[in-house]
């Protein structure tokens, strides 16, 4: 009997999710998938991983000098696949796809697994013997920190001291050597650490830093990235000096607000502080993004994905007691053309249809439908704490907004007990073209997704 429900399931899966499908026949999807399993049978995301791999080692076989983004320009190109970087590269690691440049070189390479247990590990206790000289250590990735050692002459002596300090100490109780650059700012240390490895320390003083740095390259001050750099060296600006040299309000006009930062960083003018090591960064935005497995042609196929797209984005928002004060959407079609708007919103809010509805009307507002959708992002921007005041108008219902609200929060109060699927708005259960199941990601940043 059981057996027979499982393959009904299974007919019905292109039309409803597999969780939807197993609380409507009373069983667990842990036992479906392995009926799935023990029948031969592939789930829908197996059989797109199945076709996607084909495709990749049809184009690996013809053009084997490709890395995962050709491969990726050549996915939509011949068989109109609209995937993402780290989609291919998982696709090529399934397939032992890797290392090619290597292997042109050195055909009886080895290539063994990374152990990231072992890096975070060693990462951790790196930190810890950071942390006997300085309470200010600020993560920069996984591997790198700052430190602030200022006042502490006395205690431990010149920075010049600690970093070797440091430095001998990681390698005697870690065995590992690193590099220090020692500065009066956060952008020309991590500078001075890039510029001698592997064991080493730079010292940059303040009154010569124009000597030492503004020869090199612009492309190795942090924030200049390749795109960045185009446009950069289409203008002849190749140096760290021809950057700070350059007129502020055309770096602006052509690169943003953030050709400014870069001006600043380049005449050494970067003024921010190395936070605690306990410094969590506050949360700027939320926001959720799903590229569907179908194109989306009409407004009435968009309207119930950004729906679902703001149920997490509701939940991330009381978790994190904030409201969002704005909204922006970034669509992409699918010729991968990008195009991002955003808008206030009336007052501030965490309900997710209020956010879904402003995202939805902004969407029909600006999106002129020459090729279908493949990819929908919605953030909540703008975002305040939860408590705070709002001032409202003349012409809105309190009572109606109050009303909402509550129901918002019995909804969530439901999920928390019964699972998020547990009560659902109804048009969200028709075929939304998008993953059944949508994995929990972390990021390392702390950007919420």
């Amino acid at each position: 009997m059981i057996r027979e429900m499982y393959a009904e399931i299974q007919k019905q899966t292109d039309k409803h999710s597999v969780s939807e499908l197993c609380e409507i026949y009373g069983v667990s999807r842990s036992g479906y998938y392995k009926w799935l399993k023990r029948a031969g049978q592939l789930n829908r995301y197996e059989k797109t991983h199945k076709i996607l791999d084909s495709y990749v080692l049809d184009i690996h076989s013809h053009h084997p000098m490709m890395g995962y983004r050709q491969i990726r320009d050549k996915l939509y190109l011949e068989f109109g696949w609209i995937v993402s970087d780290p989609t291919v590269w998982k696709s090529m690691k399934r397939l032992r796809i890797h290392g090619w440049q290597a292997k042109q070189k050195c055909r009886n390479l080895v290539v063994v697994p990374p152990h990231f247990e072992e890096y975070i590990k060693y990462s951790k206790l790196a930190r810890n013997v950071y942390q006997r000289y300085t309470d200010q250590v600020e993560p920069y990735g996984m591997d790198e920190c700052w430190l602030d050692i200022s006042g502490t002459d006395y205690t431990f002596g010149s920075p010049e001291k600690v970093a070797n300090d440091i430095r001998e100490t990681i390698k005697f109780e870690l065995g590992l050597t690193i590099s220090v650059g020692v500065f009066f700012n956060k952008i020309f240390a991590k500078l001075g650490s890039d510029m001698k490895k592997p064991d080493a320390v730079t010292v940059i003083p303040k009154d010569t830093f124009r000597d030492k740095i503004w020869g090199l390259p612009a492309a190795d001050l942090l924030g200049v990235g390749r795109a960045t750099q185009r446009v950069l060296d289409s203008y002849c600006i190749r140096t760290i000096g021809d950057l700070a040299k350059t007129d502020p309000d055309f770096l602006n006009r052509r690169l943003g607000k953030n050709g400014i930062a870069l001006w600043q960083y380049a005449n050494g003018n970067d003024r921010s502080r190395v936070m605690n090591a306990d410094f969590v960064s506050p949360i700027k935005s939320v926001g959720h993004g799903i590229t569907t497995i179908e194109g989306l042609e009409n407004d009435e196929q968009v309207w119930p994905v950004f729906l679902e797209l703001t149920q997490d984005i509701g939940h991330k928002l009381r978790v994190h007691k904030k409201c969002a004060d704005g909204v922006a959407i970034h669509i992409r079609d699918n010729t991968l053309l990008s195009k991002q708007w955003q808008t206030a919103l009336d007052m501030p809010t965490q309900s997710p249809m209020l956010i879904a509805k402003a995202a939805f009307a902004l969407f029909e507002k600006r999106y002129d439908w020459r090729n279908p959708i493949r990819l929908v992002t919605i953030q909540a921007i703008n975002l305040v704490p939860q408590d705070t005041p709002r001032q409202v108008d003349l012409f809105m219902n309190i009572e109606k907004i109050e009303k909402a609200e509550r129901l918002d929060q019995c909804i969530e109060t439901i999920r928390q007990r019964f699972g998020k699927n547990s009560i659902r708005n109804g048009i969200l259960f028709q075929n939304l073209r998008m993953p059944s199941e949508k994995p929990e990601i972390t990021m390392p940043t702390g950007v919420l997704c």
